[in-house]
């Protein structure tokens, strides 16, 4: 009767350990914001910070919260903004200039109401004029990081100005 039930949990827990790093190693899928919606992806670096890391494995930008709660720290994002010039589309704040608004309800695109959503947007740009800026989806390494992007889209919320206060971001 004993070896039966070390048999048993011999294979519970080989099945425990078989199974825990199919798990562990969950991570984020991204679908483009062009025709097709194809599947592209991006991998960690050993230069991604921890909070881009989590979010390459449970497509949940860390910042978002970070950012709202803490408006100053916000301004890292906003500062990214600028250096990477989104102003020149979208407006010092965001509001929109010759690009849309990306702070307030008028989503161009449904999935925008998902930090995930507008990551693969900025990262892989889409076909309404909005060119990709991840270094690995545009294959440039002079273009933005992981870590940037989140930064940037942290601020973004941070800033909302939209009239539909559920805010889904802050829900994932």
């Amino acid at each position: 009767m004993k070896s039966k039930m070390a048999g048993k949990i011999a294979v519970s827990v080989l099945a425990i350990a078989v199974l825990m790093p199919l798990t562990a190693s969950a991570e984020c899928k991204f679908v483009t914001t062009k025709a097709g919606n194809a599947a592209f992806t991006i991998k960690p670096t050993d230069k991604d910070s921890p909070e881009a890391k989590k979010f390459l494995e449970t497509c949940i930008n860390p910042y978002t919260k970070m950012y709202v709660a803490d408006p100053e720290a916000a301004k890292a994002g906003k500062k990214l903004f600028g250096y990477w010039s989104c102003t020149q589309c979208h407006g010092g704040n965001a509001g929109g200039q010759t690009g849309p608004s990306i702070i307030d309800d008028t989503w161009q695109y449904a999935k925008h109401q998902t930090d995930k959503g507008l990551f693969e947007t900025i990262a892989d740009g889409s076909d309404a004029g909005m060119p990709a800026w991840h270094a690995q989806a545009a294959n440039n390494p002079e273009l933005l990081s992981t870590d940037d992007i989140l930064k940037i889209i942290g601020w973004l919320r941070a800033g909302y100005k939209g009239t539909d206060q559920s805010k889904p971001w802050l829900k994932e």
